[in-house]
């Protein structure tokens, strides 16, 4: 059975990869799917493990051969999902979850339909630029491009599926894995079709 493909979302500083961190080492049934990125590595970045680190043209290669699921330039630099990695894990029923901009999820609702979008929307915009600058990883140039991003980021929340508010950390956990269980438990999924086998082997026992 094929697995289920989860789409996060939310404007730079929102807190993605927190929740994420959070809500992957609670479920072990879940994938996160690293991306590309032609941007270099900040702090302890491992190439293989946070992304994978491209050249622009290695990137761009990649592009010519319909190797990405989704792709984007933000702020100069480009990033990616590996599109046969991540098929390859669906065939084989494991559920993955990427982490995207709008413009990618966007795309990604385009060349796989099935896949659930989540926004995580922040408290307020002076806190996401709060959060932002209390960051520390970006000069001020790329800080400002962000800040002058978060309007048009905010405006696509209408696209997606859910939006989860990021108020506080673990009640924004907690929503986002409700939506992982309540996608898993749809009939429509087919998943329950798994409880007929458990059933039939219970008696066969």
């Amino acid at each position: 059975m094929v697995g289920l493909l989860y789409v996060l979302s939310g404007p730079s500083g929102v807190g993605k990869n927190t929740v994420l961190q959070e809500v992957l080492a609670k479920r072990t049934d879940l994938i996160y799917s690293i991306s590309a990125t032609t941007r270099p590595p900040r702090g302890q970045e491992v190439d293989g493990v946070n992304y994978y680190f491209l050249s622009k043209a290695q990137f761009f290669a990649e592009i010519e051969n319909d190797g990405f699921l989704e792709w984007a330039e933000i702020y100069n630099q480009y990033y990616g999902t590996p599109k046969q990695i991540v098929l390859d894990r669906l065939q084989k029923g494991q559920h993955i979850i990427l982490d995207v901009d709008i413009q990618g999820a966007a795309q990604i609702k385009k060349n796989y339909p099935n896949a659930i979008s989540i926004f995580l929307y922040p408290p307020s915009r002076a806190e996401l630029k709060r959060r932002l600058l209390a960051r520390n990883t970006d000069d001020q140039e790329s800080i400002e491009k962000r800040l002058a991003y978060i309007e048009q980021e905010l405006t696509a929340v209408s696209t997606y599926d859910y939006v989860v508010l990021n108020d506080r950390l673990d009640e924004a956990c907690m929503r986002v894995e409700s939506i992982i269980n309540a996608e898993e438990v749809k009939v429509t999924r087919g998943y329950w079709k798994r409880l007929l086998c458990l059933d039939k082997n219970e008696k066969n026992a």
